[in-house]
């Protein structure tokens, strides 16, 4: 059988309540939003998995609303990115931070040491900075795309591109990578 597209498999979701559909688009869609999640949280494996886990539930709740005005994956997309700012928004900071810092840092090990500097550099950038650059640069999305899954003016997009783009030049030329 041919695979299905995400409409047809929204369509199948929608009308007839077809599970199986459903999980052909999270087995499709929860790489790329697991992958989000992680570098919104700065490596933070369990919070990502839950913010996804939310995604996709909320997603498959809310389904029936969507109108096919622009693809799935900005729709979902776009779910991810207000779940990760609803739990910005609902997350205080508090000395549990230090604590999942150093948690979130011991597990790493090996040749992650790569992948500890970049989530560092990431850190170095505002939320919205952090989101625009993985959406772009990590994820591979077009100013357009990221424009709609933000809600943001495609030229203040461009604006958070350039300044967090500046911020992950200066900090990794600081940290020996001058390349």
């Amino acid at each position: 059988m041919a695979e299905l597209t995400d409409i047809a498999l929204v369509t199948q979701v929608a009308v007839f309540h077809n599970k199986r559909a459903y999980d052909q688009l999270v087995r499709k869609y929860q790489s790329p939003v697991r992958r989000f999640f992680l570098n919104q949280t700065l490596g933070d494996e369990q919070l990502s998995d839950d913010l996804a886990q939310e995604t996709f539930i909320k997603a498959y709740v809310n389904i029936t609303k969507f109108r096919g005005i622009s693809s799935f994956s900005t729709w979902l997309f776009r779910i991810a990115y207000n779940v990760f700012y609803d739990e910005v928004r609902s997350r205080k900071q508090t000395d549990d931070i230090d604590s999942r810092e150093v948690a979130r840092m011991s597990a790493f090990s090996g040749d992650a040491g790569l992948q500890m500097d970049i989530y560092q550099a990431l850190s170095q950038l505002k939320e919205v900075e952090r989101t625009c650059i993985t959406l772009q640069l990590i994820d591979g999305h077009p100013i357009d795309k990221i424009s709609d899954i933000t809600g943001l003016p495609q030229n203040t997009v461009k604006s958070h591109l350039k300044r967090g783009k500046e911020k992950l030049t200066e900090y990794l030329k600081s940290n020996g990578y001058d390349r």
